[in-house]
C-alpha cells in the first residue's frame, strides 16, 4: 500500500505547525521556570526555544550521547529541514534530544522534566485511579479487560498536553474502536511473553504496571517493558521513572504497596524486564526498527503499544483515510499487537466508515483534544 507522506510543521497541518511554533517553545521555557538549573543551561534552553520559534535549521546531532551514530544517519535523511519546515515526528524528536543535551542529561542524568514528574506522583490522582482499577472483582478475564481500559484512558494524563487531562470520566461514545476482545485471548494464554511499549510516566505508568501485574499472575508469564533511553515529551517513561513509581507505590499502604512488592519480585525472578532502547527516542517509524528490536517484538505473544506518539510511529504519522483498516496500514507487524491510545494528533485509521465525517461535523477538534480513544488490534496472518 502506498503510504501518504508524514505530517509536516510548515503549516500544511495546522496542529503540527502550532505544536512546533507555540507549544514546544512553551515546554522549553516551562523547564526553565520549574527546574533549578544553572544559568548557562537556562541560556541554552532559551536559545533552543527561540530557534524553534524562528524556524531556524534543524541542528546536526552532537555529542555526548550513546546514539550519536544513529542520529547522524537520521539527520542525513532530512537534508535542509528547519524547525518550521520539517517532518513533524522528526522535528519533535530532535527537539527533545536537543533539550536533553542543553540540560547535559548524558553527563549528569539531569531530567529536565523531573519536577513535573515528581509533582504528578505526589498528587492523589495516580493513586485514586489505581485504587479504582484494582478494587473491583470479577474473573481474571474481566480484570484484564478492565485494566486494558484503565491503561488506555490513563493515556489522557499527558504532562506535555494538559488539554487531554481536562476530560472527565470517558463516556460510552469516547472509545471509537474497541478491539480489546481480539487481544484478550493472546494475553490469557498459558505462559505468554507480552511486550509493553510505554508512553507517559505518572498516572498512565501506574495503571500500565497494574496491567503488567495482572498478566504476571500466570507464574509462567513474562513481560518486557520498553521505555525511553532519555527524557522526552515531558512525561514519557524512562527506566528511572519505573523505579521511582515503584518506590512511591511501596511508600503507600494496602494494594499499592503489595503491587510494588509483586512487581519487584517478578523483576528479581527475571519475569519482568525493563528495556531502554535509543530507537524509541529517535524519529524513525516502527517498520524501520533495528533488527534486534524488531526480532524481540516479533517473538512476543502480543505487543501492547501505548500512547499517541507511539501510534504515530506505527502508522507513519500520516493523514490516512480514517476508514482504511489498521491491518493494511500496519501489515509489516510480525506479532499480534494492540494499540491503546487517546487521540492527541490527526493520524487515525481503522474507524467505521463514515464515523470520521460525522465527528468532523459535530466536533472539529475530535482528533486532537484527547477526549476520544481507540483500542485497535492487528493479528498478522499465520500468527498462532
Amino acid at each position: 500500500m502506498k503510504r501518504p507522506p508524514p505530517l509536516r510543521t510548515d503549516g500544511s497541518n495546522a496542529f503540527a505547525h502550532h505544536t512546533m511554533q507555540v507549544r514546544v517553545p512553551r515546554i522549553a521555557r516551562d523547564v526553565v521556570e520549574r527546574e533549578r538549573l544553572p544559568p548557562r543551561t537556562c541560556e541554552a534552553i532559551e536559545r533552543l526555544a527561540r530557534d524553534v520559534e524562528e524556524g531556524r535549521p534543524l541542528p546536526a546531532p552532537g555529542p555526548p550521547a550513546p546514539d550519536l551514530e544513529t542520529w547522524t544517519a537520521i539527520h542525513a535523511e532530512h537534508p535542509g529541514e528547519s524547525w518550521l519546515a520539517a517532518g513533524w515526528f522528526h522535528a519533535e524528536h530532535v527537539f527533545y534530544r536537543e533539550l536533553a543535551r542543553a540540560c547535559r542529561f548524558w553527563e549528569t542524568g539531569a531530567d529536565p522534566f523531573d519536577g513535573a514528574k515528581e509533582q504528578e506522583l505526589s498528587d492523589e490522582r495516580p493513586w485514586d485511579r489505581l485504587a479504582e482499577a484494582m478494587a473491583r472483582g470479577g474473573t481474571r478475564e474481566e480484570r484484564v479487560m478492565r485494566l486494558l481500559g484503565a491503561s488506555l484512558w490513563g493515556n489522557r494524563v499527558d504532562l506535555s498536553y494538559a488539554a487531554a487531562s481536562e476530560h472527565g470520566e470517558p463516556g460510552d461514545s469516547d472509545l471509537l474502536v474497541d478491539e480489546r476482545s481480539v487481544a484478550l485471548p493472546w494475553l490469557l494464554r498459558a505462559g505468554p511473553h507480552v511486550h509493553v511499549v510505554t508512553d507517559n510516566a505518572g498516572t498512565e505508568l501506574v495503571l500500565d504496571l497494574a496491567l503488567v501485574d495482572a498478566l504476571l499472575e500466570d507464574a509462567a508469564a513474562r513481560v518486557t517493558v520498553h521505555v525511553k533511553i532519555q527524557p522526552a515529551f515531558v512525561s514519557d517513561a524512562t527506566a528511572r521513572d519505573v523505579w521511582r513509581t515503584l518506590e512511591r507505590m511501596h511508600q503507600r499502604e494496602g494494594d499499592a504497596r503489595a503491587l510494588a512488592s509483586r512487581l519487584r519480585a517478578a523483576f528479581d525472578d527475571e519475569r519482568l524486564r525493563l528495556v531502554p532502547d535509543p530507537f524509541w527516542s529517535g524519529s524513525r517509524f516502527l517498520w524501520r526498527a533495528p533488527e534486534h528490536l524488531a526480532a524481540a517484538l516479533a517473538s512476543a505473544t502480543l505487543v501492547v503499544v501505548k500512547g499517541d506518539a507511539s501510534y504515530r510511529r506505527v502508522v507513519g504519522d500520516a493523514r490516512w483515510p480514517a476508514d482504511v483498516p489498521m491491518a493494511e496500514v500496519a501489515d509489516y507487524l510480525r506479532s499480534p499487537t494492540i494499540c491503546l491510545r487517546t487521540m492527541k494528533s490527526d493520524p487515525v485509521v481503522g474507524l467505521p466508515r463514515g464515523l470520521a465525517e460525522r465527528l468532523d461535523a459535530s466536533d472539529p477538534r475530535w482528533r486532537i483534544d484527547g477526549r476520544r480513544g481507540v483500542a485497535q488490534a492487528v493479528v498478522p496472518r499465520g500468527a498462532c
